[in-house]
């Protein structure tokens, strides 16, 4: 199918069905500079990151996460929203789409103006205590950190969708790990470590986001972990569409209504373009 007929399929089943809930994956923010973790074949692109039970019993984990992490961070924090966050956000702002459940932690969404998202793995941009649950921002925690690490110094390798860095093990030796400024405890990014669980309470407002939705719509996602695979799932007990778009196929292909293997940054414009004129109104892009 060519891009043109693809965007016409989607507008066409969003139409029908109306508002769709967005489920957004790493594909969403690949144009801003940020990797995903998988390429259209499915296979990781690099090993397993960080699990969140190593992180917590190994001072040498913790060590090897933040030595990278602040080689990681900057690139991070610099990226900025791309035409698909845009005509997402301007979608939104026109009441086409829904809210949006986002397996990313960038906070490019918000960026670039959308409201009612759920960062269902968290936010790069915080780090939370583990023992006292103190919140602190990811900026505090990096000036803390080049305060202590005065001379670290080493070679940065490809920057990973999780925000770190590859590195040589032998480079993170000599660095000091950030503790908790209020009670010194073990500080860890707030976001969801491989291995560990998305707070139920959040879950349960994904879900709930449900209860109006015409169909789910699911950009740039693999669906390969369950976290965001149990949205495709529930929107099939309800008995609502699923359109999956992905560069590549998904473990969602075989729930879906209507599957579109494209890229975000080339499909997205032609979508909102195919919206606004099903509504009888300009196709003006957000940009």
């Amino acid at each position: 199918m060519t891009l043109e007929g693809s965007a016409e399929a989607c507008a066409a089943l969003l139409t029908a069905s109306g508002p769709p809930v967005l489920l957004t994956g790493a594909g969403i923010s690949t144009d801003s500079g940020i990797p995903d973790y998988r390429g259209p074949d499915g296979r990781q692109r690099r090993g397993a990151p960080i699990s969140y039970h190593e992180f917590r019993r190994k001072p040498s984990a913790r060590r090897r996460y933040w030595a990278r992490s602040t080689l990681g961070w900057p690139h991070v924090a610099a990226a900025q929203p791309n035409d698909g966050h845009r005509v997402l956000a301007a979608l939104q702002r026109a009441g086409l789409f829904g809210p949006i459940i986002t397996q990313n932690v960038d906070k490019l969404h918000q960026s670039a103006g959308s409201s009612r998202v759920i960062d269902l793995h968290g936010s790069l941009a915080e780090a939370i205590c583990l023992n006292c649950g103190t919140i602190e921002s990811r900026v505090a925690v990096q000036r803390r950190i080049l305060a202590a690490n005065p001379a670290w110094k080493a070679a940065c390798g490809a920057v990973a969708p999780d925000g770190d860095v590859q590195l040589d093990a032998t480079r993170e030796r000599t660095f000091q790990v950030p503790a908790c400024g209020r009670c010194g405890g073990v500080l860890k990014p707030n976001v969801v470590l491989f291995g560990e669980n998305v707070p139920r309470s959040r879950v349960n407002r994904a879900f709930r986001l449900f209860d109006s939705a015409g169909s789910l719509l699911v950009l740039g996602s693999s669906l390969t972990v369950f976290s965001g695979y149990r949205f495709v799932l529930h929107a099939q007990n309800l008995g609502i569409p699923v359109v999956i778009v992905n560069d590549g196929k998904t473990r969602g292909d075989k729930h879906s209504t209507l599957k579109v293997s494209a890229r975000l940054g080339q499909l997205l414009p032609a979508l909102h373009a195919r919206l606004y004129t099903r509504r009888v109104e300009p196709a003006v892009l957000p940009y």
